[in-house]
């Protein structure tokens, strides 16, 4: 049986500040070499070159490592860069405790693993599917989790392209997806999910061709960010187990399109945290610890009918904008702007939408 899980969401006030993690081991609410996995939200462009999350990370590992974490470089630290619109800079961090509750109920379990490395020349391609999805698979081991109906938000990070990689595939003799380095992370992302997607059983093995082409696949659970800080995938598994103890719960649902509140409001009722039929953010109380999203700028160019020019706009790039849509959205349903919303989520939720997952604290 897994170790029952200590969560808590801190603010980060500067690009460098990890003082809530700080203040967090020093008050002795998580020891620092218990602390598993932390997901975040970074205020820089969202782009290959967003250092925001280089600086982050370092600054969490140097706190891991200050406070006693043997091997803090192993710690999964999983950065979405980009704030844009309400969002607020802010971590997730996930660490086993000895200190819970028993329960005969579900509750919070984390997996974390790590895959084999990640060629240049995988990206995009069956390769990374299969290295991705027996990674999952290690991970859902890690955290006791043998049903994939109990694992309700999969989140990763991976490599995308550079100048730098691509030249290396081609020294041996490769060729990549994409020379587009930008375009890249979405196509990161999208063959990451369609790897957490197999692992869980949600689809067949893709063909090379379906890959970020076929919208109709899909997983509803897949969180993926990519990044130029590591050359694996980073894989953190949440999912419930009876038995593990604990006060927290996660669920999940999907947001069918940009607008769509009651998505979310699912998520949080799969958590476990009773709403009435119309809820509102004060029902919430201090129940909901985060929701984790994803979102897509549809591709029809069209939300309900009504036409947009996100995929148009050559001053802001989409990215941005549906960013900052779907984190004005979801801060009105929870009150919170501290909420983690990344973007480029081909293959994970539906089309023009994305997978929706929320952690309550049920204690």
């Amino acid at each position: 049986m897994p170790e029952p899980i200590e969560v808590r969401k801190v603010a980060i006030e500067s690009v460098t500040d990890a003082s809530g993690l700080t203040g967090l081991i020093d008050d002795g609410v998580i020891e620092a070499h218990r602390v598993l996995a932390v997901i975040g939200k970074t205020e820089g462009n969202g782009g290959v070159n967003d250092y925001t999350r280089i600086l982050a990370d370092r600054a969490f590992r140097e706190v891991l490592a200050e406070r006693g974490h043997p091997r803090p470089g192993s710690v999964p630290l999983v950065w979405s860069g980009g704030t844009d619109g309400v969002l607020s800079p802010h971590a997730t961090i996930f660490a086993t405790t000895a200190n819970a509750e028993p329960t005969s109920e579900p509750r919070l379990s984390v997996g974390v693993a790590m895959s084999e490395i990640i060629l240049p020349e995988d990206i995009g391609r069956p390769t990374m599917v299969e290295k991705v999805a027996d990674g999952v698979r290690e991970a859902m081991r890690a955290a006791g989790i043998d049903d994939p109906a109990d694992v309700h938000y999969v989140q990763t990070k991976t490599p995308l392209l550079t100048l730098a990689t691509i030249n290396d595939a081609r020294s041996r003799g490769g060729d990549v997806f994409t020379e587009d380095t930008g375009f890249s992370m979405d196509v990161s992302n999208s063959t990451t999910a369609l790897g957490v997607a197999v692992a869980l059983g949600e689809i067949e093995m893709p063909a090379a061709e379906r890959i970020h082409r076929d919208l109709s696949l899909y997983s509803s659970v897949a969180s993926c960010s990519s990044g130029v800080e590591l050359d694996r995938a980073q894989i953190v598994v949440v999912g419930n187990v009876r038995g593990v103890g604990g006060r927290y719960r996660i669920g999940h649902s999907v947001m069918r399109d940009a607008l769509d509140t009651d998505g979310i409001w699912q998520a949080i009722r799969s958590s476990g945290i009773d709403l009435p039929d119309r809820p509102h953010p004060s029902d919430l109380g201090d129940r909901l610890v985060n929701v984790f999203m994803k979102c897509e700028a549809d591709p029809s160019g069209r939300v309900r009918g009504r036409r947009n020019i996100m995929l148009d706009d050559s001053d802001v790039h989409w990215h941005r904008q549906i960013k900052a849509t779907v984190g004005g959205v979801a801060a009105g349903v929870t009150g919170d702007p501290a909420i983690f919303v990344s973007v480029a989520a081909v293959h994970q939720g539906p089309s023009g939408g994305g997978p929706v997952a929320a952690i309550a604290d049920l204690g």
